[in-house]
């Protein structure tokens, strides 16, 4: 009888502390993006940091960003722990909690430490002035890369993600369209705030919308580059009368493994082997040498591989 391992204790508490310590870098990382470049420039993200956004524009003592966020999260929070259990636990609570810590910590609005302001900072309002593109760019990867981290390590930010989930499960609406529904909306409304409270400056309220709409594109193509990788996998097709040389050549030569499927062409109607592989970003180049090498007339279809779980890759979360 096997006995299957378990992994010790103080392990399996290592990893879960590393998760924490990065859901709160993300956080981090995403207040900067927020506190700092996006709220004094009126180009809002989607989700509740978005209506919190609205919401302190509207208020006439301004309530802090953070602050807003925190108290619009936690009615989010608790009904998606009664929706959903708990898939919606400790991490999430300490993503929204520290994200919005740190986008009132970094804008001086924590009793005590108001001398930290970073929005003021002569660099960024230069930017704000004289580069406002490059400015919401800046902000936009930063909140990319910090709903990035966060997600990577099983950590959220609440908002939208409670209520996609809960939509998912109660109405059967896909996540992608409910985020999409839900960001409008937020976009939107702030676009509104921004035209009726006349506080868009020089810029037309819709430049600013927008803006938000280009914001939200860039952060979510970022959050996809920091959950797939860069190092992308590559899978080739390989469809050639010479398969066996080219096989034994991505073995011998490579290392890799490949997998022959039977197939038939139907212009020709003669049966014949179809090589797949995957491979590493590095070796495509000369794995497309040998195949030209051994038969130049070869058909090779190549594709992107987000995620490779075997041996000869690293594995992903």
């Amino acid at each position: 009888m096997r006995i299957p391992k378990i992994k010790p204790l103080y392990l399996k508490l290592r990893i879960i502390n590393q998760d924490y310590i990065f859901i709160i870098l993300g956080s981090l990382v995403m207040a900067l993006g927020i506190g700092v470049f996006l709220v004094d420039a009126k180009v809002v993200p989607g989700g509740v940091s978005g209506l919190s956004l609205s919401i302190h524009y509207l208020s006439k003592n301004k309530i802090p960003v953070g602050l807003l966020m925190w108290v619009l999260n936690i009615p989010l929070y608790i009904w998606g722990i009664i929706e959903l259990g708990g898939q919606f636990g400790a991490r999430t609570f300490v993503g929204f909690t520290t994200l919005s810590i740190f986008i009132d910590f970094f804008r001086g609005e924590i009793p005590g430490l108001r001398i930290i302001q970073l929005h003021k900072l002569p660099s960024i309002v230069n930017l704000q002035q004289n580069d406002f593109l490059f400015l919401i760019l800046i902000g936009g990867v930063l909140t990319g890369v910090g709903l990035g981290i966060i997600f990577k390590f099983r950590g959220s930010s609440a908002g939208s993600d409670i209520f996609a989930a809960v939509a998912q499960k109660r109405w059967g609406m896909k996540p992608g369209i409910a985020f999409m529904v839900i960001d409008f909306f937020v976009i939107s409304l702030a676009g509104i705030v921004i035209h009726l409270k006349n506080l868009s400056g020089s810029r037309p309220a819709l430049s600013l919308t927008l803006y938000a709409f280009f914001l939200l594109f860039i952060s979510s193509r970022i959050i996809d580059i920091i959950l797939d990788g860069f190092d992308y996998a590559r899978s080739a097709f390989i469809i050639s009368e010479k398969h066996k040389e080219i096989a034994e050549q991505i073995m011998n030569e490579l290392s890799r493994g490949a997998t022959a499927f039977k197939g038939r062409g139907l212009y020709t109607n003669q049966s014949k082997e179809i090589l797949y592989t995957v491979l590493t970003r590095k070796e495509i180049g000369t794995a497309l040498k040998i195949i030209k090498k051994i038969d130049p007339q070869s058909f090779v279809i190549i594709n992107n591989v987000h995620e490779v779980l075997g041996e000869g890759f690293r594995p992903r979360k």
